[in-house]
């Protein structure tokens, strides 16, 4: 679904400055945003029956990346 509405060939702005090539992967994550918050109750987290986390990289090569967690609340 990403590729179809931000696909990589076409010509991006940030391409155009940067000439790294990943101005797609720029558009993707500011449509899937930077974060997630999901509650715990009593110690579980809630997903649905059929969800799940995952890590998306839409970057064009490898980087490293940090997840932060953060607990809020009692």
């Amino acid at each position: 679904m990403l590729s179809r509405l931000v696909p990589k060939d076409i010509e991006y702005a940030h391409d155009n400055t940067w000439h790294d090539g990943n101005g797609h992967s720029h558009v993707k994550a500011s449509l899937i945003g930077p974060s997630l918050a999901i509650p715990f109750i009593e110690g579980h987290l809630t997903l649905g029956t059929w969800q799940q986390i995952v890590l998306v990289e839409m970057d064009t090569r490898p980087r490293e990346r940090k997840i932060i967690l953060q607990v809020i609340g009692e």
